[in-house]
């Protein structure tokens, strides 16, 4: 029993517990090509993120393990991500104020405390929270960034130095110190950038941020430039050997300021996630649970803060190496993250040759790839309330930072839903020559029911819009030139649950259609809306509202009614 319930947690382990041996070629295979991508966009992001170089590493190897065992996705990869690093860089950098060791700290609690609300989340099944960041907001978001990062590059690429800390005044004084650019980093960061376009030109299946990263490192190596004053990762400060953290001078008090964006940061890490597993699991065909995936995310980003490592999410470009290697299983991020150790444990002191400035490249390479303004533009023709949103997120990523963007970005798109609902759009019904049901006004053919006016309201039915409903249907029942005898409103689109408010008001405009000879029917969610007005009104008679299946046998049921009355005036 204990196992059973033990491996649902773990739906990782439970898919390599039934592994077939036939995939362990291709699954090796991959394993080395993800390490090989995963190592030099993990120094690049550690640099992105204000840390020490090697804490990229230290936030591949566990957090990659953890996700092979709780993680329900085969193909998914999980490591640093641009959009993560750049959130915990506009959060911790302020509250660091320059301290390289307050820096690595405030990385490692927000990380933990990121973890924390994806295991909270997943306890309190809230997988669905990653809707609240829609498609035009993570379009908008990811440009945003995508531009932060490039232009935070810059100076590092051109090796000259801006002392503006905002992007805006960044963008403004680049052009008047570009002529101060330093020659020799400048020709490192060219050469980088020709390696990566090249490699990925003519042998695309290569790992080209790898093959860039080793040639230059090689190159400040085996000449010796940073006498020339090229600046390399061990200049910055990266220390031969495994360093830790050093809590004794850690202020607790700064914690309270982790807590908000670590959660927009959870919120952020896991639609990224969701986002690149749901593509590649619907290409292999199989399933994935969201909130097994928000708990692997938050086990994941817990070992990376064990492991003084920071915030990873979903890495959708190594995700792409390993589908395209063929892995088949999680097997891949166990063999990648037992690289990367090998790599942590023996081969610290070549990585101290780095020149700074092709990781500045690797980059900016990496968010070009973000960048998708032909996508915004689009939405324009196809949305123009998508595309409103996605501008608004972009603009306010650049203008107020990424943290703050993203908040007014999903208050937008919640207001303009709570719009939608509030004024929903709505419809007269009529029938065509087949007796179809069908909206007035999109043809001809199509009729309205003499004596009956259908409508339908298309939003669910609560306490804020329903005053907005009931007035819609007095002021078309008094706008028709022959008033209707009888008025249908289609329940399956609005009545979605019981809202005290809204049954309330349903008698209501019964009583204000009787004062005007007219009856109300409702048609569908028959079982349903019996049962809601039997609760909460008991001494409503069945005659005062006409309750029926679906809208063909509404018009059945007032046709026979219709004939019935006929028949007793004749007589």
């Amino acid at each position: 029993m204990f196992s059973r319930v033990f491996l649902k947690w773990m739906p990782g382990l439970q898919n390599l517990l039934a592994y077939d041996k036939s995939w362990l070629t291709a699954d090796i295979r991959a394993g080395l090509s993800v390490a090989a991508v995963a190592l030099p966009v993990a120094i690049a992001y550690a640099e992105l993120a204000n840390v020490g170089a090697i804490v990229g590493l230290y936030s591949c190897i566990l957090p990659m393990i953890a996700y092979a065992f709780f993680g329900s996705s085969r193909q998914l990869i999980v490591g640093p991500d641009a959009t993560t690093c750049a959130v915990i860089a506009a959060v911790v950098t302020p509250l660091a104020a320059g301290n390289s060791e307050m820096q690595w700290q405030l990385t490692i609690i927000m990380t933990l405390v990121m973890g924390g609300w994806c295991i909270l989340a997943s306890k309190f099944r809230l997988g669905a929270l990653a809707d609240l960041l829609s498609q035009p907001i993570l379009t908008g978001l990811l440009n945003g960034v995508a531009v932060t990062i490039m232009v935070g590059q810059i100076a590092k690429i051109l090796g000259i130095h801006i002392s503006a800390n905002q992007l805006i005044e960044k963008i403004i004084a680049i052009p008047f110190q570009i002529i101060d650019s330093h020659l020799p980093t400048l020709g490192i960061s060219a050469l980088t950038l020709l390696l990566l376009i090249g490699t990925k030109k003519f042998r695309s299946q290569w790992p080209a941020p790898l093959i860039a990263i080793v040639v230059t490192t090689a190159l400040v190596w085996g000449m010796d430039i940073q006498q020339y004053g090229v600046e390399t990762i061990g200049s910055a400060g990266f220390d031969s050997g495994l360093p830790m953290v050093n809590w004794n001078h850690f202020q607790p008090g700064l914690m309270r300021e982790l807590f908000i964006p670590a959660l927009n940061l959870a919120l952020i890490s896991f639609v990224s996630l969701m986002l690149t597993a749901r593509s590649f699991a619907a290409k292999n065909g199989y399933d994935i649970d969201a909130d097994a995936e928000f708990r692997a995310l938050g086990i994941a980003n817990i070992m990376s803060a064990v492991s003084q490592g920071f915030a990873i999410s979903g890495a959708d470009s190594r995700t792409a190496v390993n589908d395209a290697n063929g892995g088949k299983s999680q097997l891949v991020s166990i063999i990648a993250a037992l690289v990367i150790a090998l790599v942590v444990l023996f081969l610290t002191k070549p990585l101290q040759f780095i020149p700074v400035s092709a990781l500045g490249v690797v980059l900016v390479y990496a968010a070009w790839s973000l960048m998708d303004l032909r996508g915004i533009w689009n939405l324009r023709r196809r949305n123009r309330q998508a595309f409103n949103l996605a501008i608004f997120t972009f603009a306010c990523v650049l203008l107020i930072g990424v943290i703050q963007g993203i908040g007014l970005a999903v208050l937008l798109g919640l207001l303009q839903f709570l719009r939608t609902v509030f004024r929903p759009t709505e419809q007269l019904l009529g029938v065509n020559e087949d007796g179809m049901i069908h909206s007035l006004g999109n043809t001809t053919t199509v009729k309205a029911v003499p004596g009956v006016m259908m409508y339908r309201f298309n939003s669910p039915l609560t306490y804020f819009n329903v005053a907005y409903f009931k007035r819609r249907i007095l002021n078309l029942v008094d706008s028709t030139p022959f008033q209707p005898r009888w008025v249908v409103i289609d329940a399956v689109a609005s009545f979605t649950y019981a809202d005290i408010s809204v049954l309330a008001s349903i008698d209501e405009l019964k009583r204000d259609l009787k004062l005007r000879q007219i009856k109300l029917v409702l048609a569908g969610r028959r079982t349903e809306l019996t049962r809601w007005f039997k609760d909460n009104r008991p001494a409503m008679k069945e005659e005062e509202i006409l309750l029926v299946p679906d809208l063909y046998l509404a018009l059945k049921l007032i046709q026979s009614k219709e004939s019935a009355h006929a028949s007793e005036e004749s007589s």
